[in-house]
């Protein structure tokens, strides 16, 4: 635990890791500790926007979400890069579409002591999340799936694994 929290005053911390939780009926889901943490000492705020993720493509043409958690400061970034994608290569229709899916949905949130939130009806829908739930660890984001989907996914990856790629190889992997 040492290295962690040198590695979080050094502001190098990411959010890793895979966690376990539920959501109940309501909505309400904790936050797991050591995001919130990393949140805030490395990220400098615990405010942060929920929001749907981008399409999930499960093969077959089968696509869905999940739901992605930004640290505020992230967020406005993104927003600022949309506000004129066409310097991204994005099609005016391509733009439109990623802001529809991720700025629109888009909700401010702040956990409560415990860390609490609580997610929107229409996210939950949208992310299929019933009752059990993973937050995924996705270095400067969290990504949050229903077990369903999340054990879809980690199919999906197994799929798309580059196999001996050259790239992994100068990565070490």
């Amino acid at each position: 635990m040492l290295w962690y929290k040198v590695a979080i005053s050094a502001g190098v911390a990411m959010f890793r890791g895979k966690f376990e939780t539920t959501i109940d009926a309501k909505g309400r889901t904790s936050i797991p500790a050591k995001f919130r943490e990393v949140l805030v000492d490395t990220f400098g705020d615990e405010r942060f926007f929920l929001t749907k993720s981008s399409p999930v493509r499960l093969g077959a043409g089968e696509v869905n979400y999940g739901l992605v958690i930004y640290p505020y400061h992230d967020f406005l970034a993104l927003e600022e890069k949309l506000k004129d994608g066409t310097a991204l290569g994005l099609s005016l229709a391509e733009l439109a579409a990623v802001k529809r899916t991720v700025l629109v949905p888009a909700v401010e949130c702040t956990a409560d002591k415990l860390g609490r939130v609580l997610v929107p009806n229409d996210l939950r829908k949208t992310a299929q999340l019933e009752r059990e739930i993973h937050f995924v660890g996705m270095q400067n984001k969290i990504d949050i799936y229903s077990q369903a989907v999340w054990a879809r996914v980690c199919e999906q990856d197994e799929q798309n694994f580059p196999v001996d790629s050259a790239a992994l190889a100068g990565l070490g992997l």
